[in-house]
């Protein structure tokens, strides 16, 4: 985790947390490459770690303000205040500026043989040669915050200048960034994850979508609105780096609802849990029929949630707009003590709850 205070390391997916050598700079981006921990420091540069952070060596990069960082095969791109993007083949220890030399570049994101580098004010450009050369491609006017990467699809986090009202957004493009379409208006995104289909917007909270970016969902519980600046996806966690704390959450309670058949069920139904008993984890499957209006026919809010004995409300595993269909969910409860859990279905006036077992 890079911090004001330098990095930090955890080894247990963020329980506790120690300080690392690299403890006296600001810290913006990091990127991983094989063994080797890249740091972006803001004024002195890019540092290495080749142990886990045990100890640290400035690069050659040294005396630039890093925004941000991408590797694609054994290049190493960093993206600089003003002096737009550096690139290293070496680990590091050498450094060459690229034609992109003269911008602000917040963001990096790399695609197959692309490259993509978002700037302050001058929008997106593309290298397909490893940053031989740049186009500028689009979003001219805009600041390009955040980029990600999931298949064909390339999403960006926008502020269109001059500023105006709704002026930022997350847009996507499904053709390397030559055309764009609105996927989430009127947020700020300071971060982006990708995970198979679901992207992760860091914004005042964080915003979910299941389908690549068709619909959005706002997933704040426990996080409330902080402004998540970083994001990460390890070992079936999400974790959300704000402006004072590192927040996590299981993926599973994001992305476990599958539908699992194709036939339009006529009435509502919520299946008991199996196993059950479970341990850890048990799949729960639920019917959802179409509504009694137009609109209610292709859509309706679904909320899936589990409490405890006490009637606390300890994970939520559905929380979106889903079609009429039959769909499964895994709950994951690794975290939680054996006993008995109750999950309830809710859907506009209907409501069912049943009864599951964890043994430990």
């Amino acid at each position: 985790a890079g911090t004001g205070y330098g990095v930090f390391l955890s080894t247990n997916n963020g329980s506790s947390w120690v300080q690392t050598s690299l403890n006296n700079q600001t810290v913006r981006p990091l990127a991983v490459n094989g063994n080797n921990i890249f740091a972006g420091t803001n004024v002195n540069g890019v540092y290495l770690s080749t142990n886990n952070g045990t100890s640290w060596t400035q690069t050659s990069l040294n005396n630039q303000t890093v925004r941000s960082l991408a590797v694609n095969g054994n290049n190493i791109f960093a993206g600089t205040d003003v002096n737009g993007v550096y690139l290293s083949t070496n680990n590091g220890i050498n450094w060459t500026q690229t034609p992109l030399n003269n911008r602000t570049v917040l963001s990096l994101a790399v695609s197959g043989n692309n490259v993509f580098a978002g700037t302050s004010i001058y929008g997106l450009y593309l290298s397909a040669n490893n940053g031989i050369s740049w186009t500028q491609i689009s979003l001219n006017s805009n600041s390009v915050l955040s980029l990600a990467v999931n298949g064909n699809n390339l999403f960006a986090g926008t502020v269109f200048y001059p500023p105006h009202p709704c002026a930022f957004s997350l847009l996507k493009s499904t053709d390397n960034g030559t055309t764009w379409t609105n996927s989430l208006f009127c947020v700020i995104v300071n971060s982006l994850a990708v995970n198979v289909n679901n992207v992760f917007a860091g914004t005042g909270g964080v915003y979910v979508s299941n389908n690549n970016g068709a619909n959005w969902t706002q997933r704040n519980e426990g996080l409330g609105n902080l402004n998540v600046r970083a994001l990460c996806i390890l070992d079936n966690y999400i974790f959300a780096g704000t402006d004072s704390s590192v927040y996590r959450r299981l993926l599973s309670e994001f992305v476990g609802v599958q539908p699992i058949s194709n036939e339009i069920p006529k009435q509502f139904s919520l299946s008991q849990n199996y196993p059950n008993p479970f341990n850890p984890s048990t799949k729960i499957k639920f019917e959802i029929p179409p509504g009694s209006s137009v609109a209610q026919t292709f859509v309706r809010p679904v909320g899936l949630s589990v409490y405890d004995i006490l009637g606390r409300e300890i994970s939520i595993l559905v929380n979106e707009e889903l079609s009429p269909g039959t769909y499964e969910v895994d709950w994951d409860a690794s975290n939680y003590p054996s006993g008995i859990y109750y999950y309830t279905l809710s859907v506009g006036q209907f409501t069912e709850t049943r009864k599951a077992v964890l043994i430990k």
